[in-house]
């Protein structure tokens, strides 16, 4: 109970900064329009309501398995509270090259795969990236991630804007997956539940 009374005030700061992002927007748009027409655009922390608010989309609750080495993948809840779609093309980390990755059935199998066009989040909606679903996939991480470690990862867009995020690492057994590559970006995922 407390957890869904937690989840509901993410949400509801999550609205608030998305309605003062329209009003920073607006502010922004008309101060930019006076220019000389180059654009001064600068990023700022995750952490602030204006990364937040820039993005019109916020990702509650992030974390990362935790991996020796290999694979590893982020997961969390995407949430949308603008009036339009928004697409993740991608998303970078410092100790990992990363793929946008679905489970799919392919052939009678379930195979993990990259997700072709990204990632969309509805409008007033949300997305969850999990175990057994879509996920953000570190496809070689160069050092191990330890539980409690914290990444710092950025969503690029399909309209070019971004969005910083931080996840903490935890243990996660799950169904013991494992991957081995099947074709270029396709991965078969093994399923041991016993």
């Amino acid at each position: 109970m407390a957890t869904a009374v937690q989840a509901g005030s993410v949400r509801k700061k999550a609205r608030r900064l998305a309605v003062l992002s329209g009003f920073a927007g607006v502010v922004v748009a008309l101060a930019g329009c006076g220019g000389d027409g180059s654009s001064t655009a600068e990023s700022t922390p995750s952490d602030s309501p204006a990364a937040q608010e820039s993005a019109g989309l916020v990702i509650e609750d992030p974390w990362v398995k935790a991996a020796d080495e290999g694979m590893t993948a982020a997961f969390g809840v995407l949430v949308n509270d603008t009036d339009a779609d928004i697409t993740i093309t991608a998303v970078e980390t410092e100790i990992s090259p990363i793929e946008l990755h679905e489970m799919a059935m392919q052939d009678g199998t379930m195979v993990m795969r990259e997700k072709d066009g990204g990632i969309t989040v509805p409008a007033g909606g949300s997305h969850t990236l999990e175990p057994g679903g879509d996920h953000i996939m570190l496809m070689d991480i160069a050092e191990a991630v330890q539980p409690g470690d914290e990444l710092t990862f950025t969503m690029t867009f399909a309209d070019g804007g971004t969005y910083e995020f931080s996840a903490v690492a935890k243990p996660f057994v799950g169904a013991e997956e494992s991957y081995d590559p099947g074709s270029d970006s396709d991965m078969d995922m093994d399923m041991d539940n016993g």
